[in-house]
């Protein structure tokens, strides 16, 4: 068994089995991927240039990491790919996360025209494009404001292998080989297994998060730069088909929990109901419409309740309260 380190250098902006490996290493290797923010450095470079406003004590942190502008394709930065010697299609290849390190600094966002759960309905009551800056130094909770602290649980938005269709295809969709799946129960200590379709596997990631609610609902967690660490195996001939994981937390770890539920025939739009009565309990707190959209992306966890009481099925959005310091 081998270690191996994967600098921010190796970034690709979409998924190709023509891309040229990275790294090319042994089943039982592990490897520790450096990886960029998932604008690819552009939220440091709009800091940098005075675009947006940072906190003074986070933005020469920020300024440092304000990346040159990628070449490509507009897609997350991922980090490889990454060729496992005698991994074939059919194969499955596991990934054990050994470690997620996160960066000094993060940021979460929200605009009226952007990819969240409420952002067409919220822009009609006057939504803007915000974003929230972290500081991430202490390790295990960032401050949110005054009274809200947040618990740090790192992952990797995306894990995934090259797909056997030839040609460019964008990362934003999560696939039967992983990619941008968002789930944020793959933290330190958990297995990934992906089905396997081009020799190699070609494995890349990126796209950490320091923190995010089970469902992303403004479009962002913590985004941040950082580090993955996995070790590497094969399952031969496994028969798998979609990703599979072991984890060691199934969510939140709040002593109490406020909920909102929405019922309807459509489970988007439940879950849009259920967000937005949510979003309003968060705002009779004292935050802007802005700052509640963000916090619940960060914390909020969708759950559908129920999907056997037709015609309506029920999504219900759990807000913990344990992040509430000061009550």
């Amino acid at each position: 068994m081998r270690d191996h380190v994967l600098g921010a250098s190796h970034i690709h902006t979409t998924w190709n089995r023509d891309h040229s490996p990275a790294l090319t290493v042994q089943p039982g290797d592990q490897v520790t991927f450096d990886t960029m923010d998932a604008s690819g450095g552009a939220v440091a470079r709009r800091v940098a240039s005075g675009e947006l406003a940072a906190p003074d004590g986070l933005r020469a942190l920020i300024e440092q990491d304000a990346y040159p502008v990628l070449a490509g394709p507009r897609g997350h930065p991922l980090t490889g790919p990454v060729y496992v010697e005698g991994v074939e299609p059919g194969d499955t290849l596991v990934i054990d996360i050994l470690e997620v390190r996160t960066s000094a600094w993060g940021w979460t966002g929200c605009r009226p025209d952007g990819i969240g759960l409420l952002d067409a309905a919220l822009a009609e009551e006057g939504l803007q494009p915000y974003t929230h800056f972290w500081d991430l130094r202490e390790g295990t909770h960032a401050q949110f404001g005054p009274g809200v602290r947040v618990p740090l649980t790192p992952f990797p938005g995306v894990v995934g292998v090259a797909l056997a269709e030839p040609g460019d295809h964008a990362t934003s969709p999560p696939r039967h080989v992983g990619g941008n799946m968002d789930i944020r129960q793959l933290v330190a200590g958990s297995t990934l297994y992906l089905p396997v379709e081009v020799p190699g596997a070609l494995l890349s990631v990126g796209d950490l998060h320091a923190a995010q609610g089970d469902g992303e609902l403004s479009g962002t967690g913590i985004e941040m730069a950082g580090q993955l660490t996995v070790r590497l195996g094969v399952e031969r001939s496994a028969g798998l088909t979609t990703p599979e994981f072991i984890t060691p937390t199934s969510g939140g770890a709040s002593g109490r929990w406020q909920a909102t539920s929405g019922h309807h025939p459509d489970l988007m739009t439940a879950a849009r109901i259920a967000l937005r009565a949510l979003l309003r309990r968060i705002q009779a707190r004292g935050f802007t419409l802005e700052e509640a959209y963000v916090l619940a992306s960060v914390c909020v966890d969708l759950k559908i309740s129920q999907v056997v009481d037709a015609p309506n099925y029920t999504v219900s959005a759990f807000l913990p309260l344990d992040i509430f310091v000061d009550q």
